[in-house]
């Protein structure tokens, strides 16, 4: 699924259950060692879909660990993400040279709880989702919300790693499957210019929502 929100210089692998022969480097095991078994299994199988991916542009299985703030370190010169929740995990890569940075996130399809949505949502965002309800009551409008900030914000840390308040950046899910992130702070510079702001896609099937950030909105420096 997540390989219809991602352009074809993107390489993906998703599963839909643990997968059982994952062979950990031991700079993975160190993020693991007291894990849970649930919580490993995940580690793992995220991994797994990450060397299957890196597979499609041509890398050997190397090492994913985790570094700052528990993003995974990619190889030199490959850009990347990963998620899991209950009954999914994916990654998606790609060249530096091709995709300036990536950001996936899965969610379940289910409402969020109050406090979360008020946590989480800024004024105009809420109001957003009560229009996007009018014209489909039935659809889980909260959680996108969510699942979207957390592809931007898997999007965002690569370029800077800094960390991305929910309220950092105003989010609008649009019902053709896209969204927009736009940056309230600050963006990280690329070249002459500064990052406004990302683009995104959206899918729900199955159970599960699914977002997904692989473009980025740039102004040049002069125009801030």
């Amino acid at each position: 699924m997540i390989e219809e929100l991602l352009p074809p210089a993107v390489k993906s692998a998703e599963a839909f259950d643990d997968l059982h022969a994952v062979h950990l480097f031991a700079e993975e095991e160190k993020s693991v060692v007291e894990a849970v078994d649930k919580r490993r299994r995940e580690f793992a199988t995220a991994r797994g879909c990450a060397r299957r991916a890196m597979a499609e542009l041509g890398l050997p299985p190397m090492a994913i660990p985790r570094g700052e703030g528990g993003a995974p370190v990619w190889p030199a010169s490959v850009v990347g993400s990963m998620t899991h929740c209950d009954g999914y995990r994916a990654s998606a890569v790609a060249w530096e040279r091709d995709v300036i940075t990536i950001g996936i996130d899965a969610e379940p399809a289910q409402r969020l709880p109050a406090d979360v949505l008020e946590a989480i949502a800024l004024p105009q965002e809420r109001a957003a989702l009560s229009r996007l309800a009018e014209a489909w009551s039935a659809f889980y409008w909260d959680r996108l919300l969510f699942c979207a900030k957390e592809a931007v914000y898997k999007a965002w840390f690569p370029l800077t790693e800094r960390w991305l308040d929910f309220h950092d950046a105003l989010i609008e899910p649009r019902l053709d499957g896209t969204f927009t992130a736009r940056l309230l702070i600050p963006g990280p510079a690329l070249g002459a210019h500064a990052v406004t702001g990302f683009l995104g896609r959206w899918l729900a099937r199955d159970g599960l929502l699914l977002a997904a950030v692989s473009q980025c909105e740039t102004q040049p420096w002069t125009a801030r």
